[in-house]
């Protein structure tokens, strides 16, 4: 690790790790802030953003038709930044059964204990606050039976880790996090942090617990993807959000240098300022986009559901298939609990009306895709 970046010590400072090589060891929080003009009116932006989009979740006729699938998207975001390829249609694909040709089995598994790490997280809210313990929990749930799996999971580090490039070494990484026994203390600081709910805005203490918590790095694994669940179980926890629908992992993905060139700089400059215009930026943008996403959702869910509401069968499918836009004759008949043939007839309808499409050549289990939603959920991640 370059030393001679560290220019700063506002925000941290260099300790010899017991192997011989330095490592950073970052300052407890909150550190000392200029709101300046730019910050405040990025905080109003970000803030006004952030209402709306909970308001749009309260006004929601059913919830839990667009958690699902921003859920979804958020998982497959999130793993693609470490390195896992698999698309949202692979992933949906999967989920009623139908292998995506030539996808790795282990990403989709990946892909799949995100989405069950940021439920149980969601639903682990109800009984246990924030705190080092719950970290612990989601992490475990997270690198559970996939790569990485050796790492302990659900254990903090009990070596040293590093970050650089493939091929790095201690002496040689862009970033070495605190050694064991200063990490334990800086976590512990972490968390006292965590408890704290009146010293600062909400979205100025969730941007700073998540560059601290990666500067401390505490997991071999795994790190990067907890601390992004970690925001929205953060804003869900103090009740910004009505529904967790705001996933940064696709802002961090469109803008990736530009994020860890901001995390850097906090730790070598004690630059918070340009990581907090940063994080706000991205929670403006990301709250616009998930609010427009769930009108045009809603959009699609009511023009579809007047082209057969005379169909009971069909118009229950119209909302299943805003959670699942993939479907099988069979899925739809597990989901709508009915017999195939009944089931077979409402998935027709919905081809007749134009929500469902064929895809593919399957001779045998066709599936279906219900277009006008994947393109909702899509589109808007080109616009970031």
């Amino acid at each position: 690790m370059d030393t001679g970046r560290f220019r700063s010590t506002a925000a941290g400072r260099i300790v010899r790790t017991p192997q011989g090589y330095d490592a950073f060891v970052p300052a407890p929080l909150p550190p000392d802030l200029d709101y300046s003009k730019d910050l405040v009116l990025a905080l109003s932006r970000a803030d006004a953003a952030l209402s709306e989009l909970s308001v749009a979740g309260e006004q929601l006729p059913n919830p839990h038709l667009l958690v699902a699938p921003y859920l979804r998207q958020e998982a497959v975001l999130s793993s693609r930044i470490e390195g896992t390829r698999t698309t949202l249609s692979e992933l949906l694909m999967d989920e009623v059964a139908v292998v995506p040709p030539g996808r790795d089995p282990a990403d989709l598994r990946e892909v799949r204990n995100y989405m069950d790490a940021l439920e149980y997280g969601l639903e682990r809210l109800h009984d246990l606050p924030l705190s080092l313990r719950f970290v612990r929990e989601l992490h475990e749930r997270l690198m559970r039976g996939v790569r990485g799996a050796h790492m302990i999971p659900g254990e903090f580090r009990r070596s040293q880790n590093w970050i650089g490039p493939p091929g790095s070494t201690l002496a040689t990484a862009t970033y070495v996090p605190p050694p064991v026994d200063e990490m334990m203390a800086a976590l512990a600081a972490w968390e006292l942090f965590l408890q704290d709910r009146t010293s600062l805005p909400d979205l100025v203490q969730c941007a700073l617990m998540h560059e601290q918590f990666e500067a401390i790095h505490p997991f071999l694994d795994g790190n990067g993807r907890v601390g992004r669940l970690l925001i929205t179980l953060f804003l869900t926890e103090r009740r910004r959000l009505t529904q967790p629908l705001l996933y940064l992992s696709a802002y961090i993905e469109a803008h990736r240098t530009e994020y860890y060139a901001a995390l850097l700089r906090v730790r070598t400059d004690a630059d918070w300022h340009g990581w907090l215009l940063f994080f706000l930026t991205g929670v403006q943008a990301t709250a616009e986009r998930a609010t427009g996403q769930a009108r045009q959702l809603m959009r699609i869910r009511e023009e579809y559901r007047q082209k057969v509401v005379d169909r009971p069968k069909a118009l229950a499918l119209v909302d299943l298939a805003l959670k699942t836009p993939y479907l099988t004759v069979a899925e739809a008949q597990r989901l709508l609990g009915v017999t195939n043939p009944t089931a077979r007839a409402a998935v027709q309808r919905l081809v007749e009306v134009g929500l469902l499409e064929e895809v593919g050549d399957r001779k045998w289990r066709r599936l279906y895709v219900a277009r006008p939603v994947m393109d909702a959920l899509r589109t808007p991640l080109d616009a970031l």
